[in-house]
């Protein structure tokens, strides 16, 4: 054989040899791609499971407000049969359950209102100034907050019977206001600290007073503070039952106690208390959605 063919056989061998490489490379990046979407099918089905579970009370609650108590008791039905809107109607046309409804918005807005004007300045304080045991003092506030509600009760009810405020919306307000205030503190603290102190003092070169600096300046800079401190602030206030029922009785008593008229001597009122339920769902479901950018924001800083 001569050295041309010697040499054509080398290439032939080389060249089939990187041939079948190549086919061996292909079938494993096939390989892989067939095993990263399992993984990926798998990462996907998780969540979804994760969501559907999230999600099955809050559409079992609205199938539920649109049956009678007699399709909700004698079977178990993915939809209602006969939907009616029976349990609505009775909420929007009975006094003492609208008026729950409207006791509960005025005074989850006024303590919303309270707490984070409360809270600006204190924040203020702890962010920009350092005194003596403003640690300690910061910590106090917040063990106000980790406290639960039961404890502060029957000091609540017997400091406003003596000032004649039981069955009011401001007694309720300003009971609320003990455990929102430091968390709102706490909130809008971390929301300050990350605004230069550079600002401060070039507002004040500038001529700038302080309110006129803290409302036109920095105000707007730690808005995004302000949006998730009034959501965890009307949240707490929205769902809290134990001292709102202990400091009303007839004309200030929210929505979360009228619920508890449905349990009587006949039995439970399910739809009626579904149907409350749901409209109970819109409020939170509302400010959710006008600060979720703002909450977003939060996270970002590790202040929610």
């Amino acid at each position: 054989m001569s050295r041309a063919d010697e040499r054509a056989d080398r290439v032939s061998e080389t060249t089939a040899s990187q041939g079948l490489a190549s086919t061996l490379r292909q079938d494993e990046i096939a390989r892989l791609m067939r095993r990263r979407g399992e993984e990926s099918r798998w990462w996907w089905i998780v969540p979804t499971l994760y969501i559907i579970v999230l999600l099955l009370p809050i559409y079992w609650l609205i199938n539920m407000s649109f049956k009678t108590n007699g399709e909700i008791v004698s079977s178990l039905t993915l939809y209602p049969h006969a939907p009616t809107l029976a349990n609505y109607r009775t909420i929007f046309t009975d006094a003492s359950w609208y008026s729950g409804y409207i006791n509960s918005i005025t005074y989850v807005v006024m303590n919303m209102v309270i707490s984070v004007a409360a809270a600006l300045p204190a924040a203020y304080a702890f962010s920009r100034y350092r005194f003596l045991g403003d640690k300690h003092l910061f910590f106090w506030l917040l063990t106000n907050r980790m406290a639960p509600p039961a404890v502060f009760a029957l000091p609540f009810f017997q400091l406003y019977s003596a000032f004649g405020l039981i069955d009011t919306h401001i007694a309720v307000a300003l009971a609320h206001c003990l455990f929102n205030v430091p968390l709102a503190v706490w909130i809008l603290e971390g929301f300050m600290s990350g605004v230069p102190k550079e600002i401060d003092e070039t507002a004040y070169i500038d001529g700038y007073s302080f309110s006129r600096f803290f409302i036109k300046i920095f105000m707007p800079l730690i808005a995004s503070g302000i949006g998730v401190a009034c959501f965890f602030c009307f949240m707490f206030s929205w769902v809290e039952l134990l001292i709102a029922r202990t400091l009303t009785t007839t004309d200030a008593k929210p929505i979360a106690a009228t619920m508890t008229r449905t349990v009587s001597a006949a039995g439970m009122d399910w739809g009626l208390l579904a149907a409350a339920g749901v409209l109970t769902l819109i409020p939170g479901a509302l400010v959710i959605w006008f600060v979720r950018n703002y909450i977003a924001k939060g996270f970002a800083l590790g202040r929610v």
